[in-house]
């Protein structure tokens, strides 16, 4: 089974109260499933960076209570410290590590934005892969001028405008939040205090102004010593080996050399191997030759399952569907259809976002994935929603009925729980409706080249609103109270002459804009 990994690495502008890293820490631990990897404080910086791990719906909830958090216990107003910061949160990227993609991360960085800037009137700028524009895709071009300047510029300059929240800071300042690949923080001390040193040669190794091309770095005076602090952006291509080697060059052009290295948070072992490599010269290496690697294959293989092995709880839902049970049964089958159709609006627009052609509904199309991977969500929870009421009228009808007491009671609980096996199919219904209108959008301004996945989408949620609505109907024929069914059947009713009218919007766009001309 898939185990989506993501990797959260934020920024806090706060070292020297280390009783305020521990909150904002044990608040991330809070969240279930998410697991502290690292803690890195630096007192010059005054600076923590913490990291860890988990599914991406808990590291965006984790990573939501740490800035909520910070933005309490942190005030830009009072401070001081060597590295450049936004805020209290200064920035927090989002990382894929297994079974995500780097576009899931950009969703992720939007949805934590969007909630940030609204429910916590924390101004946002996205970076990286998530960035809305080439001009905010470098971190050091949305930080320049740091908090102290940003005060102003941000009520008074459109480029500074943030993605998400108020263009105005209070004193937790902005947070920048996005998506990148793995990074290697990574310092290296000289044997001088002549911060001018460190400075020339974070000049001489960085790429915007002419050093390596995956390499940023500055300048500093940490404990003491002149620091050269760098993020490696891309490992394999700039490799620290060569890094520290061209710096160690540099060094020595001043009279002075390397003292120390220091990691900040991860680092990625690939990464060492290729140290170890290069330092060591060794010829036809393999990474299997390294002992805790062959150990850890050997573990995994062993305790993997052998072949016809199933969990029952992971069973295959069509598999269930097939079987002579009363559940899963036909509401949970339509919920499941209606998840693959938001499951395929979600791809149309993941196919359009990011194409030159389809720049300018880029942002509509962001807006329909959120929501769609929203009701994606919210499908896959009524197919277990639908068989579980359906299992309370099986409960229900087991009640006793000795007495008339009992009897009457007996026949209340059965018509509630009836009536609620007819609200979840009606609730989906109403949700497929909306995915046809999803659908509707996607086929009209979409990627052309996906004009028929949209039209999937959209043919597969009518069915799957023609079969929940079915499954309304038929819980209602028996109930008691008439008039409250009679409710119900009205709003379904409603639902299906927009239903109709949509799928001829549906049609017609398909047939015009595509070519394609359904059944």
């Amino acid at each position: 089974m898939p185990n989506p990994l993501v990797e959260c690495i934020p920024n806090f502008s706060e070292a020297r109260r280390p009783e305020i890293i521990e909150q904002i820490k044990k608040a991330i631990e809070s969240v279930d499933g998410v697991y502290v990897l690292d803690q890195h404080s630096d007192q010059d910086h005054n600076r923590t960076v913490i990291t860890f791990i988990g599914s991406p719906e808990a590291v965006v909830d984790a990573a939501y209570n740490a800035i909520e958090l910070a933005a309490k216990l942190i005030n830009l107003d009072h401070h001081t410290g060597a590295h450049p910061r936004l805020g209290a949160t200064d920035v927090v990227p989002f990382v894929p590590i297994s079974d995500v993609t780097m576009l899931d991360c950009v969703e992720m960085a939007r949805k934590l934005g969007e909630r940030v800037g609204s429910r916590l009137n924390i101004p946002v700028y996205l970076y990286e892969e998530a960035a809305t524009s080439p001009a905010r895709k470098n971190l050091e071009d949305i930080r320049r001028g740091e908090y102290e300047a940003l005060k102003t510029e941000i009520e008074t300059s459109e480029a500074r405008k943030p993605d998400f929240g108020p263009s105005k800071l209070g004193t937790a300042g902005a947070t920048v939040i996005g998506a990148r690949h793995p990074l290697v923080a990574f310092n290296v001390y000289l044997s001088t205090d002549d911060i001018r040193i460190a400075q020339n040669i974070a000049r001489a190794v960085r790429y915007s102004s002419g050093g390596m091309r995956y390499v940023k770095a500055l300048g500093m005076l940490v404990e003491g010593k002149a620091q050269v602090s760098m993020n490696l952006t891309n490992f394999t291509k700039s490799p620290v080996a060569r890094v520290v080697e061209m710096i160690r060059s540099e060094a020595q052009h001043h009279g002075v050399c390397i003292t120390k290295s220091e990691l900040v948070g991860l680092i990625p072992q690939q990464a060492l191997v290729d140290a170890a490599t290069w330092y060591l010269q060794l010829d036809g290496f393999s990474p299997d030759q390294i002992l805790e690697q062959r150990l850890f294959t050997a573990t995994q293989n062993s305790s993997s399952k052998k072949p016809g092995q199933e969990d029952e709880q992971q069973k295959d839902f069509i598999a269930q569907l097939a079987e002579g049970t009363p559940t899963p049964g036909g509401g949970s089958a339509a919920a499941h259809t209606a998840a693959a159709a938001a499951a395929l609006v979600s791809m149309v627009t993941r196919l359009t976002i990011g194409k030159k052609k389809y720049a300018d509904v880029e942002a509509k199309m962001w807006d329909i994935l959120s929501q769609a991977t929203q009701l994606t969500s919210e499908f896959r929870q009524a197919v277990v929603d639908d068989s579980q009421a359906f299992m309370k009228i099986m409960e229900a009808f087991k009640l006793p009925k000795e007495t008339d007491e009992q009897i009457a009671r007996r026949n209340a609980v059965v018509e509630e729980h009836t009536f609620g096996a007819a609200i979840v199919p009606l609730e989906v219904a109403r949700k497929c409706l909306k995915v046809m209108s999803l659908a509707a959008e996607v086929i009209q301004q979409g990627n052309l080249n996906a004009i028929s996945d949209g039209g999937s989408a959209a043919f597969l949620a009518k069915a799957a609103f023609t079969a929940a609505g079915m499954n309304v109907r038929i819980n209602l024929l028996n109930v008691s109270d008439q008039a409250r069914a009679a409710a119900i059947i009205a709003d379904l009713e409603l639902l299906e002459r927009q239903v109709t009218d949509i799928e001829g919007v549906i049609r017609s766009v398909l047939e015009t804009r595509g070519g394609v001309k359904p059944f």
